[in-house]
């Protein structure tokens, strides 16, 4: 699993802002929801993906060369350290992984062998949550 280290959020000023010597930061759109980050690693596509409440966004990626699904949340904005979920099922087995853990950017990512099968799978940070039961079949 990637070290939190590595999940750090790198603060800074925007680039336009520092060419321009205004010496201030570029406020983000308000609830921009957060995009996906490629945190599975290529050949990964994003296949569906959830809101989190306001607070972020859970990504559901399937790799067709190896039939794996893989599960990242991601928070809109980056912040302290905050406990952080994500879990990923095969719908009506016990075959579950999960990342719950505390990030200030994202949870995950994790894998999952699911070909011919549903999978359940859930994200939860900041106090909101969501899931999808028995979803991309196939």
């Amino acid at each position: 699993m990637k070290s939190k280290l590595a999940r750090r959020a790198i603060a800074g000023t925007s680039a336009l802002a520092g060419i321009l010597g205004l010496g201030i930061a570029a406020a983000p759109a308000a609830n921009a929801a957060a995009a996906y980050n490629g945190a599975c690693g290529s050949g990964y596509a994003v296949v569906n993906s959830m809101a989190i409440g306001t607070k972020g966004m859970t990504y559901l990626t399937y790799n067709s060369s190896t039939g794996k699904n893989c599960a990242v949340t991601i928070r809109n904005t980056p912040g302290a350290a905050t406990r952080m979920i994500v879990l990923i099922n095969v719908t009506g087995t016990d075959r579950t992984v999960v990342d719950d853990a505390t990030y200030t950017t994202y949870a995950g990512p994790v894998y999952i062998n699911a070909s011919g099968s549903c999978v359940t799978w859930v994200g939860n940070l900041l106090g909101a949550s969501n899931s999808k039961i028995g979803t991309n079949c196939g």
